[in-house]
């Protein structure tokens, strides 16, 4: 690899040449400020906080965008500098809502701090402050276009990383903004509610719908018997809320702050996640057996449902009819657990604390209904619920770990896992190993099913069978595996497809990590880890071991993929056009 050396701020660093200045600057401990930047994804150079002064150019330039040359001199720390980056925070603050006591990025906000950190205290010029419309139509995401700062980051990441490109600049001048096309609501664009927009936006310009006030409300109501339940992701990464470091694995004291907050019951999805294996694992193996539609792909991410449903309707054969787990756990609580407890299915209000902003979506469609009874009644971020904790002033770091509710919290390891990519495969591939071979088959790890890779692959010998199966996260580079499925050219009996990068520990609904954090820690591994470390702690590590699962089955749904199994955890989805054709401008 040729390199560089340059000086910055008088210290000498040798550099790859294909390095930009702001790269060279953090190689040696210097943090230039920045906004519209994400590496790999959003480099432009528009937001102009990256200013830099090198030797023998008339003017500052973005480091960012800046390519290093052999003996270049850079100042990072001038007056010059100093002021033009004010100058261009003041600008960029002229007609932006300055409401920040009241956002929902208060304390959280890349802006904010870094108004704080150049020591910006007074705004000299006024922008034209016009109120626009807030877009709150949608169940899972809230677009305020009077929060932008037009960075670009949420273009850059739709486009880019999830391939689908439903954001993007309209108008000109002063009457920019960032919104789907043909002045669409995001409710009505074919956005698929993953989040990714939110997860990288610098302020609060696109934000998750809360369904915070109206859980409270259920919590208050006497009549109504509230039971939460929370995802595996979500315990890896409530603790950041709280100051924790990146993957800090947070079970016990989640358990008790949701019991402090006045939920009848607490119980965790990993038991669905469980319960999910048996039906899909058995799906598989009926596919397989019996010349089903192969290959059968997963259905528990509901924002690679709708991607599927848009952009890829010819595959809506090959998903699993299986609901995703929470909507399963919410079918049985309606049914199984009001019967038991001798309660009223309309008195129950089922809460899902998800790390998935397309959930919220998802819970309201009318498939994941049974008998005109929503499984799930509200959908919380771990955001929104690190919000509620702290509106209830709750010490969160400070709880004894408390445990799950009996029954419908027991789970396997393999229901853990499905928090991280890969996790989803491995749990499917620990059950229906032993369904084949007859047998409790020790091997239990699929290491090649895990890790970050885009696509990963492999091939899992039982018996005289031969699995072949593949997994792929974020729908951009899910694009790719599934075009060759469409061609017939994958040979493949099972594919997980997560919509995120990295599974659900990077869900839309997940903290907000800074964009420089980003660069230093892979969020989606340090995250993982916290998963895989807790399956490793479970007596229990396979789906079908879960003796709760096993009871459920024996005394209320029969066989894993009977009837009473396929009237409540089953459903279907159907194709949706991407924008229907009286959405398209008429030209005369």
């Amino acid at each position: 690899m040729e390199k560089v050396t340059l000086t910055i701020d008088n210290v000498k660093v040798e550099v790859p040449r294909e390095y930009t200045i702001l790269e060279a600057a953090r190689e040696i401990g210097i943090d230039i400020p920045t906004l519209c930047y994400l590496k790999d994804i959003n480099e432009i150079g528009a937001c102009r906080m990256c200013l830099v002064e090198i030797e023998g150019a008339r003017n500052l330039q973005a480091s960012c965008v800046h390519p290093v040359s052999e003996g270049m001199v850079i100042k990072t720390n001038t007056k010059k500098v100093r002021e033009a980056r004010k100058s261009n925070l003041e600008l960029i603050l002229s007609n932006h809502n300055r409401d920040c006591l009241a956002c929902f990025r208060n304390g959280n906000c890349e802006l904010q701090t870094l108004a704080e950190d150049l020591n910006v205290k007074n705004v000299e010029f006024e922008g034209e402050m016009k109120e626009k419309t807030i877009d709150d139509l949608s169940h899972s995401i809230v677009r305020d276009p009077n929060k932008c700062i037009l960075c670009g980051r949420c273009v850059a990441v739709c486009s880019k990383v999830q391939g689908i490109g439903v954001l993007s600049f309209t108008n000109r001048g002063i009457d920019t903004e960032v919104a789907p096309a043909f002045d669409k609501s995001m409710a009505d664009a074919p956005c698929i509610y993953c989040g990714q927009c939110i997860n990288v936006c610098p302020v609060a310009a696109l934000r998750e719908k809360t369904d915070i006030e109206r859980v409270w409300d259920a919590i208050e109501d006497s009549n109504k018997h509230v039971l939460v339940q929370t995802a595996p992701a979500v315990r890896a990464a409530l603790g950041e809320e709280f100051g924790l470091p990146i993957g800090t694995r947070v079970t016990g004291k989640m358990v008790s702050a949701l019991k402090r907050l006045g939920f009848d019951k607490v119980f965790d999805t990993n038991f669905a996640a469980d319960l999910t294996i048996m039906e899909e694992g058995h799906e598989l193996l009926d596919r397989i057996q019996n010349g089903g539609k192969l290959p059968m792909i997963t259905s528990c991410s509901p924002g690679w449902i709708r991607y599927c449903e848009f952009y890829y309707p010819e595959l809506l054969e090959n998903l699993s009819s299986c609901k995703s787990p929470h909507q399963m756990m919410g079918a049985i609580l309606k049914s199984y657990y009001a019967e038991i407890n001798n309660i009223d299915p309309k008195d129950i209000f089922v809460v899902s604390i998800m790390p998935c902003t397309s959930k919220k979506t998802e819970s309201s469609r009318e498939e994941m209904q049974v008998n005109g009874l929503k499984d799930v009644d509200a959908v919380l971020t771990t955001r929104e619920l690190g919000k509620m904790i702290k509106e209830a002033r709750i010490e969160f770091n400070k709880l004894e770990d408390g445990t799950f509710d009996e029954f419908f919290g027991d789970y396997s390891g393999a229901g853990v896992i499905f928090g991280a990519t890969g996790g989803v495969m491995e749990a499917a591939i620990r059950t229906v190993a032993d369904v084949l071979a007859g047998e409790d088959l020790e091997e239990i790890e699929y290491n090649n099913v895990r890790g970050i890779e885009n696509i990963k692959e492999a091939e899992v010998k039982i018996g005289d069978k031969t699995i072949k199966v593949a997994v792929v996260h974020g729908t951009g580079a899910a694009s790719k595996l599934l075009d060759l499925v469409k061609e017939g050219k994958a040979d493949y009996h099972f594919i997980e497809v997560m919509g995120c990068s990295g599974g659900c520990v990077t869900g839309g609904g997940q903290p907000q990590v800074p964009a420089k954090v980003r660069e230093e820690i892979d969020i989606r591994v340090e995250r993982a880890k916290a998963l895989y470390e807790e399956d490793k702690l479970m007596t229990v590590r396979k789906s079908h071991k879960n003796e709760s699962i096993q009871k459920l089955y024996s005394e209320f749904l029969g066989k894993p993929n009977g009837h009473k199994a396929h009237e409540l955890l089953h459903t279907h989805y159907h194709k949706r056009e991407v924008y229907p054709i009286e959405a398209a401008c008429s030209c005369e």
